[in-house]
């Protein structure tokens, strides 16, 4: 059985110490081609590279082939969040406050399981979303899946700043 708990507990004092950090830790493919995904980025929120990627494969494939956690054979994919990236960890909705969202829940939250709007960060253990006119708070634990969306705003704000 596939814990992502475990997994992330296993790696990612080692990733934080080599200055990444776990955006999300997932088992794809089913029985044809298993896959284990980890989604990372770095500490100083500079992009992320082929070579960070391949540097967090060995030491992560390493790990594994220690603890063996997973009992049946797959492929490791590591890879960066992107722009869109997709929102996990309660820091990410205060970090990306201000740009837009789509956020799908688990159950119906006033008749809606689907928002799109302008994340707002938390407030308590909720995310607060403008949609249209009104905000909306969100419980975190209702969550199934928050992202960015891709617009010119979030796209000209992860550009590298030119310093001449």
């Amino acid at each position: 059985m596939f814990d992502a708990g475990k997994i992330e507990s296993m790696i990612g004092p080692s990733l934080e110490a080599m200055g990444y950090s776990i955006v999300r830790v997932a088992f794809t493919g089913g029985r044809s081609r298993p896959t284990l995904q980890i989604m990372a980025e770095r500490t100083d929120n500079a992009g992320m590279t082929v070579e960070d990627c391949e540097t967090i494969s060995h030491t992560v494939s390493a790990l594994l082939d220690v603890a063996d956690p997973i009992d049946t054979a797959y492929q490791l994919e590591i890879s960066s969040p992107g722009i869109d990236r997709p929102l996990t960890r309660r820091r990410d909705y205060e970090r990306f406050a201000g740009f837009e969202a789509k956020i799908d829940t688990q159950r119906p939250i006033d008749g809606r399981r689907h928002f799109r709007g302008k994340l707002l960060g938390l407030e308590g253990d909720d995310a607060k979303l403008l949609v249209g006119p009104d905000t909306l708070r969100l419980p975190l634990d209702a969550i199934a899946r928050a992202k960015l969306v891709l617009t010119d705003e979030l796209i000209a704000a992860t550009q590298p700043q030119n310093h001449s």
